[in-house]
């Protein structure tokens, strides 16, 4: 795996090194050494797969809030998503700053999230799939989002007029703990 640290501070492009031959090839997509090799202790307590049905497909903001916070390690499956983060941490150097990234079954990337963000997608292509290995369990009570549209990260979603589900438009717009 090739690690590739990106501009908010403590995510990852992981790239995987496919071993080929005749009969296609192997790679390993997680490894608990290469991960603490980058100082990332991340252990999978839950995996989860989105399955989405048109192109244009929104889901997102999300995170899990104290004391329940995750880390997610996320890979398209199947189609192509445009994946979005947010650095939600107060105290971070890239707070309020987002990065998007072209996920593609194809070329076998995945993006680590770090604890203290929020994370969603939209598919490009009908029929996507999406893998999700979490680092932490899911409690309701501590699962939030903020709005996918929320002028206080200005994000540039590539489809316009998204598919959204009703809880995905109800987020508030994005407020501090302290305002």
């Amino acid at each position: 795996m090739r690690f590739k640290e990106i501009k908010l501070k403590g995510a990852y492009v992981i790239e995987l090194e496919l071993l080929k031959d005749d009969r296609g090839f192997f790679a390993r997509s997680f490894c608990r050494e290469e991960f603490k090799k980058h100082d990332l202790n991340f252990q999978v307590a839950q995996c989860n797969v989105s399955y989405n049905i048109k192109r244009g497909t929104l889901r997102g903001m999300h995170y899990q809030a104290a004391p329940h916070e995750e880390v997610k390690l996320i890979r398209c499956a199947k189609g192509v998503i445009y994946d979005v983060i947010i650095d939600l941490r107060p105290d971070s150097p890239t707070f309020k700053q987002w990065i998007s990234i072209e996920l593609v079954a194809d070329n076998y990337t995945m993006l680590y999230v770090p604890k203290g963000f929020a994370h969603g997608f939209q598919t490009l292509l009908d029929d996507t799939e999406v893998f999700y290995q979490m680092s932490e369990l899911y409690y309701p009570e501590s699962a939030g989002g903020v709005r996918w549209d929320d002028p206080a990260f200005g994000i540039t979603w590539p489809i316009s007029q998204p598919i959204l589900s009703p809880k995905d438009c109800s987020y508030p717009f994005f407020k501090l703990k302290t305002e």
